[in-house]
């Protein structure tokens, strides 16, 4: 059966499982859009490209299913690498698609010709450009694969216009072509023989569950052992005699190994260890005690405008067994971190990047549409994706959106306080904006809250109307926890 490549690319998405393509639409990727008709893939169409990777970012750290990203060529790949390197550092499976200027005009200054297969090279696992219909189906399993398969993460296809509207009669693959048969690491001895073992999980394998009497830590934090979410880490680390690292690098997380004690043996393996099971012992105990440590002073903290007040609130909204918790960086989404829990949880991740929450957001919705999805962010990371709220109001994405707005880079202007004083802290302020009117005027549920008083009612009607919404609730302009 003769089809154009785009439709061996759309058809062959479809065998791997795909059911969304998050995209912009373009010039050269629009025989994608023809194509994902008669394939039944549903379209997301953001307004920026790096929220279409943002988004196929979440949906395979939620799914562990690749997300597919799909923009055009040239300024739209360009804007979408840049969300690459979050998905790279969280280790998530995920495809970016990109349109390509025709192979026949190469060289010969194509319309928006960019040699895109080498700027994503270093922030993917894998970049390449398509060469051709026939192989195209090929193209589509081996980056599927490569993005799955040992230590998961991002992987770039650039597909031309020629090699889209070229006619092939080349087979689509079959679903069994994308199927991934996970390997997982040996015991080492000496852990089930020490007194104070602990295995250490990156990104990737955190995302698996294993409960095995041994204390199992994930770390996906960008502040390492200071992670706000896991109390006094540092201590626990500097306490264990045998550590494995399972798929997480001795990287500055870590402090290059110096976070252990001298004399702690440390095993590496790419992934968990097969299933196995202890005993737990009291050490298993200290541990969890410590992670879920937080200082009693917070517990102080009430009707003021602090993050942990504000967190307090939004954790009502939480206890569903299904929530989903989305936190940015920055310094509000430290507290938020530190403060909030849920059944599932995506943030920034080791990267430290800023602006992804709403896209994230968005994506967990679609993964689970009906679980509350709670996204928290500063005011300015919500700046980088405002108009996503636009694209959550178009496919009823019914998330809550929570800006804790302090009216700076509040991360940046704690730096200059430390480094420089008082005196040299300029160039971060911010506008104490009415984030929630803007929302509002893009269709979404939005709220602008100038006092902590009225903030559990406009969550309660947040959460009951239906829509996307968004409470931009003013803050005291503090620090990230410390411990």
């Amino acid at each position: 059966m003769k089809m154009r490549g785009a439709d061996v690319l759309a058809r062959a998405l479809a065998a791997a499982g795909t059911r969304y393509l998050f995209t912009l639409s373009g010039n050269h990727v629009m025989p994608v859009f023809d194509a994902a008709l008669d394939a039944k893939l549903s379209l997301i169409h953001v307004r920026h490209e790096a929220a279409a990777a943002h988004m196929a970012d979440a949906w395979g750290r939620l799914t562990g299913q690749p997300g597919i990203a799909l923009v055009t060529g040239g300024p739209g790949h360009a804007n979408a690498v840049a969300a690459l390197y979050t998905a790279l550092a969280a280790e998530s499976p995920m495809v970016l698609i990109s349109g390509h200027a025709p192979l026949d005009e190469l060289g010969k200054g194509a319309f928006q010709e960019m040699r895109q297969a080498d700027i994503a090279a270093p922030l993917t696992k894998a970049s390449w450009t398509a060469q051709s219909a026939d192989t195209l189906g090929d193209d589509v399993v081996k980056a599927w694969r490569i993005a799955c398969s040992g230590r998961p993460g991002p992987v770039h296809l650039s597909v031309p216009n020629d090699v889209l509207d070229e006619v092939t009669d080349s087979a689509v693959p079959p679903s069994a072509a994308f199927k991934i048969e996970k390997r997982t690491a040996a015991v080492p001895e000496a852990l089930l023989n020490a007194k104070r073992p602990l295995i250490i999980a990156g990104p990737a394998p955190m995302r698996e569950k294993l409960d095995c009497g041994i204390p199992v830590i994930g770390m996906e934090s960008p502040r390492g052992v200071n992670d706000p979410s896991l109390g006094r880490l540092a201590g626990v680390l500097k306490q264990a005699d045998v550590v494995l690292l399972a798929g997480k690098p001795r990287d500055f997380t870590l402090q290059f190994g110096k976070a252990f004690a001298k004399d702690c043996q440390v095993f590496e393996a790419e992934g968990l260890p097969s299933f196995f099971r202890i005993k737990p012992t009291s050490w298993y105990d200290e541990v969890h005690a410590a992670l879920r440590y937080r200082p009693p002073a917070w517990q102080a903290i009430q009707s003021t405008a602090h993050p942990v007040a504000v967190c307090r609130e939004v954790q009502k909204l939480l206890e569903a067994p299904d929530a989903v918790l989305v936190s940015d960086g920055g310094e509000f989404g430290q507290w938020a971190q530190a403060c909030l829990s849920a059944r599932r949880r995506v943030i920034n991740g080791p990267a430290g990047s800023i602006g992804s929450a709403l896209p994230f957001a968005a994506a967990a919705k679609l993964a689970f549409p009906h679980a509350r999805v709670v996204a928290m962010l500063g005011d300015g990371t919500f700046g980088f994706h405002l108009s996503e709220i636009d694209t959550a109001v178009r496919y009823g994405l019914d998330y809550l959106a929570v800006i804790g707005n302090d009216a700076t880079w509040n991360a940046e202007y704690q730096i200059q306080l430390r480094a420089y004083g008082a005196a040299r802290a300029h160039g971060c302020e911010l506008l104490p904006t009415r984030y929630g009117a803007a929302a509002a005027a893009l269709g979404a549920h939005g709220e602008d809250v100038p006092s902590f008083g009225g903030l559990r009612a406009a969550l309660d009607r947040a959460a009951a109307s239906g829509k996307p919404a968004c409470v931009n609730v003013m803050i005291e302009r503090v620090a990230a926890p410390k411990y």
